[in-house]
């Protein structure tokens, strides 16, 4: 698809957790449905082989490697949206963490501690900075949060707890800034193929199969199915939708 013909023609859009799964494949996504891409991950090197097949496409990408639970980092990085197109109106928070479940007094305090680290303060501290940009000229965000931020999925405490926390902060976000005119919504994710559950799968195979027995679809999603909602909902196709919890956890939520 061309850029000029493309659902996120003319947008600039940052995306965090870049560097692979659900936020590599928007990456692609979003630049062949013509964004100009600011790509955030810790790993560098990944960044750049995906940036490597963006720009072959004809793609717009620029990198901003980088931990989200570092607010300076986070600053360059829509800072690098700025100088690199001129402004920042749209941003897909996707960084996430999480470990295979444990009872709570049997949870260490590092698992915690980092867990909400990357998926709540992450998530805090780009809205913080993301948002005085859009209000300039309006946008739109989608954080990622998941099944687990509706019900207990199995998945340890900490990372419910969390995911509960990213929808707290959508939802309450969006009607702190729908007069500026901009939409902030969350995705609800179910069980996706990602390099963090195909790793906790290789530690405990039955997650596999357990992960997707709630499900009406009875497979894991591919992450471009997931990406594919986000780039919905930063479009103006999704112009009369913010504060929402959007899900694409293959009927999940629905039973």
């Amino acid at each position: 698809m061309s850029e000029a013909m493309g659902m996120l023609a003319g947008k600039t859009v940052m995306i965090t957790g870049a560097s692979s799964g659900i936020g590599a494949a928007a990456a692609r996504l979003f630049a062949a449905e013509g964004a100009a891409v600011v790509l955030m991950a810790r790993r560098k090197d990944k960044l750049e082989e995906i940036a490597t097949e963006i720009r072959a496409a004809g793609g717009r990408v620029e990198l901003a490697p980088g931990d989200v639970t570092d607010t300076d980092a986070v600053e360059r990085a829509v800072a690098t949206a700025v100088s690199a197109f001129g402004g920042l109106n749209g941003a897909f928070n996707n960084a996430g963490w999480g470990t295979i479940g444990t009872l709570v007094h049997e949870t260490d305090d590092a698992d915690f501690e980092r867990t909400m680290d990357v998926n709540v303060r992450g998530t805090w501290n780009c809205l913080k900075h993301q948002l005085p940009v859009m209000m300039e000229s309006g946008g739109s965000v989608v954080n990622t949060s998941s099944t687990a931020g509706e019900f207990a999925t199995g998945a340890g405490a900490a990372y419910v707890a969390s995911k509960h926390a990213v929808l707290g902060l959508t939802r309450a976000a969006a009607a702190e800034y729908g007069t500026h005119g901009i939409r902030i919504n969350a995705l609800i994710v179910g069980t996706t193929r990602t390099e963090l559950m195909e790793n906790a799968i290789r530690v405990f195979p039955p997650l596999e199969e357990g992960s997707v027995a709630r499900q009406i679809q009875k497979r894991m999603a591919d992450p471009v199915e997931v990406a594919r909602a986000a780039a919905w909902l930063l479009s103006d196709q999704a112009s009369f939708v913010t504060g929402g919890a959007i899900p694409v956890d293959g009927g999940s939520s629905a039973i």
